[in-house]
């Protein structure tokens, strides 16, 4: 059975590229369409990320390429001005970088990426070097797991800790990554429980609970 997906290290891809602070703009773009990803980490020293370049980075570039801003765009729009006219990543990323540790649960690495508004985290270890990063489609490996290792999870994580004398008397089938609990349990106030744990297995679509309780009502 393969193990529960539950951290960053479980998802993160390990083989990144990564610029150090001198790099010139053209060779930030060119790696970036070359390694088909849209934010580099930039690294100083030993591998410690300092910064992350991205695509809406460098787009002020050419979005005031052939125009000069009026004065409230001066204004409101500063950061995007000074990086039009960067040179370096140093100039133009943006810092300090939003990063996770290997440890972080997936649920909070999309979080942050929500709030942040990023499509990908570099990902770092206590010193603050380069681990690795974290990207939404990793985020979404989780849903990739089979069905049985879905069922098996859902079975010792929820059912028989939960219900360890009724295990016996409930059915866990997962289909597409839905779960469907079907059964009786002693205690109908641990049904709602046992729903709120089956959803929180990662890779779970959704759950149909049909969970009774040992009366036979809900």
């Amino acid at each position: 059975m393969q193990t529960g997906l539950h951290s960053v290290s479980d998802v993160m891809t390990r083989a990144v590229v990564a610029v150090g602070r001198d790099a010139p703009f053209k060779d930030i773009v060119r790696l970036m369409g070359q390694w088909k990803v849209s934010a580099l980490p930039v690294l100083e020293g030993e591998g410690r990320v300092i910064g992350v370049v991205s695509e809406a980075d460098l787009l002020p570039k050419e979005e005031f390429r052939d125009s000069v801003p009026d004065r409230l765009t001066q204004r409101e729009r500063l950061a995007d001005l000074a990086k039009a006219g960067a040179l370096t990543a140093e100039e133009v990323m943006s810092s300090p970088a939003v990063t996770v540790h290997g440890t972080t649960t997936l649920a909070e690495a999309a979080r942050i990426m929500a709030r942040r508004n990023v499509k990908r985290l570099p990902v770092i270890d206590g010193e603050g070097k380069l681990e690795g990063v974290v990207s939404r489609s990793d985020l979404l490996k989780v849903f990739l797991r089979d069905d049985e290792d879905l069922t098996e999870e859902v079975r010792h994580e929820v059912v028989d800790r939960l219900f360890p004398p009724a295990a016996d008397h409930i059915r866990v089938e997962v289909s597409e990554g839905v779960v469907t609990l079907t059964g009786w349990v002693d205690d109908a106030a641990l049904i709602s429980v046992a729903e709120r744990l089956a959803r929180a297995v990662e890779g779970i679509v959704d759950v149909r609970c049909h969970l009774t309780g040992g009366s036979g009502t809900p």
